[in-house]
């Protein structure tokens, strides 16, 4: 089916993949309400929620699913409620969204960041928190109690040591080939810690539902502030679904040719042609119930490598 109008792509994107209203709440908090302030009232996210078929009762089902994992608070004022990212939650936020919005610039420098655990030096639920704590940042298991990645952030490492209690309890250190003895290739570690086929057909899934819609604005097809807003959601609940299974790996050690590229560029040209106006209709929104809610920070204006 040939579609000709932005109206008609979202019809038929909601159609066929229909996001899942918690996943959605997330999407839209990072996207939209962290650089707004991190807090919304109830109503105004019922409202920024209703383009997607996301009624009242799945809303305050999803906010409350949320609020109990330590993602968001909810406040209450009177009979009004609102809710907000939760200090604790904020960091993770703040790294998912360097993730989603930064360039892939991350180069090899020919070594690899390695967390060892000696024998009875954490428990199996502190092993169990490292486990998923270490996946979800793109590290592999390599062998048996150790754990890998060719691009470490020490920062980021040392954060999330810190948030599962376990700094001082594992050896972290960094490992590069020694020079004069045969060995396999370090960059052999990639192919067997990793298998990329689920985030290469992530990519090129999301390439080929977003591309002809970028073709249909480059050509000028009209856009209301409302469908901006729907799209640029849709686009970034999309693509950081593949992008945070995507291990990070830097530009070297990468497949040549590497879908994510493509894709990171084309989420940056519909997120360039939709921010604006999609913006107009989330302050507009917001201010409805919060005269004073504020305009997006500056650090929103740097995503993509600037708007």
């Amino acid at each position: 089916m040939k579609l000709t109008t932005s109206t008609e792509w979202i019809a038929n994107f909601l159609t066929r993949d229909p996001p899942r209203s918690k996943s959605l709440v997330m999407t839209i908090f990072g996207d939209t309400i962290a650089p707004h302030g991190g807090t919304v009232w109830l109503g105004s996210l019922i409202e920024l929620l209703a383009p997607f078929g996301v009624n009242d009762r799945l809303l305050r089902t999803s906010v409350f699913r949320l609020a109990q994992e330590g993602w968001l608070v909810a406040n209450r004022d009177g009979r009004r409620s609102s809710y907000a990212i939760l200090p604790g939650a904020q960091t993770r936020f703040e790294r998912a969204n360097r993730r989603i919005y930064a360039p892939l610039t991350a180069h090899w420098d020919g070594s690899w960041t390695l967390l060892l655990s000696a024998s009875g030096s954490i428990d199996a639920p502190e092993r169990a928190a490292l486990r998923k704590e270490l996946l979800w940042e793109g590290y592999a298991m390599i062998a048996p109690g150790i754990f890998g990645h060719p691009a470490s952030n020490t920062e980021v490492l040392e954060e999330l040591l810190a948030r599962t209690g376990l700094q001082g309890k594992l050896f972290v250190c960094s490992a590069s080939a020694l020079p004069g003895v045969s060995s396999r290739p370090l960059q052999d570690l990639v192919v067997d810690g990793w298998d990329l086929s689920g985030v290469v057909n992530g990519y090129i899934d999301f390439i080929d539902a977003f591309a002809p819609l970028l073709s249909m604005l480059d050509k000028g097809a009209p856009l209301d502030e409302q469908e901006a807003f729907v799209i640029r959601t849709l686009l970034i609940h999309a693509y950081r679904r593949v992008q945070l299974h995507d291990p990070m790996l830097p530009i070297e050690l990468l497949p040549n040719p590497w879908p994510g590229a493509g894709a990171y560029e084309l989420a940056r040209s519909l997120y360039r042609h939709t921010h604006a106006g999609a913006e107009r209709y989330i302050v507009a929104t917001l201010r409805r119930e919060d005269e004073q809610a504020p305009a997006a920070d500056a650090a929103f204006f740097k995503r993509f490598g600037g708007l």
